[in-house]
């Protein structure tokens, strides 16, 4: 399992290809939001996200049977 914290901003960065939608490109630079880093926030969020998802299903026999015992 992954597990992001915080983000490393002094880790090596990656070159990556994605497509955005140009209408909320545009609105985000007018808007003086640095893309890069809210994609980054983004998919950190997301990383963590699907982390806990997985360490919850990974864990539920565990809790079942810790449910069972305290009933």
């Amino acid at each position: 399992m992954i597990s992001v914290t915080r983000r490393q901003d002094n880790g090596p960065k990656r070159a990556t290809h994605g497509s955005l939608s140009e209408a909320l490109v545009t609105e985000a630079r007018e808007r003086g939001v640095n893309v890069s880093r809210a994609c980054e926030d983004g998919l950190a969020s997301e990383v963590r996200r699907e982390g806990s998802k997985r360490w919850q299903e990974d864990n539920a026999a565990g809790f079942e049977a810790q449910n069972t015992y305290v009933e």
